[in-house]
C-alpha cells in the first residue's frame, strides 16, 4: 500500500515508478472513481472501445457462455 500526501490545493504526486508502469506523462488524463468510501485512480482511455476489444477473447460468444451458465444454475436448483 502506498500513502500519498495531499497539498493544500488538493494535489497528489503519483510516484515515478507508477507513472512509468501506467505510461502517464504530463498532460495524461486520469479518472477518479468514488466507490463509496474508496477512491480509485485509473488512466483514462483514449479510445475505450478500441482498448476494450478482445477483453473477453477465448470465452466464446458471450450469449453462449451466459446460456451455458444459466443451464448449470438451473441444474443445480433441481
Amino acid at each position: 500500500m502506498l500513502t500519498l500526501t495531499m497539498s493544500n490545493k488538493g494535489w497528489v504526486v503519483i510516484p515515478a515508478e507508477l507513472r512509468r508502469k501506467y505510461r502517464l506523462k504530463p498532460g495524461s488524463q486520469v479518472c477518479i472513481v468514488d466507490y463509496g468510501g474508496v477512491l480509485s485512480l485509473a488512466p483514462a482511455f483514449e479510445d475505450a472501445v478500441q482498448q476494450a476489444a478482445g477483453m473477453l477473447k477465448g470465452a466464446g460468444p458471450l450469449t453462449e457462455v451466459l446460456l451455458n451458465e444459466h443451464q448449470r444454475e438451473m441444474a443445480r436448483e433441481r
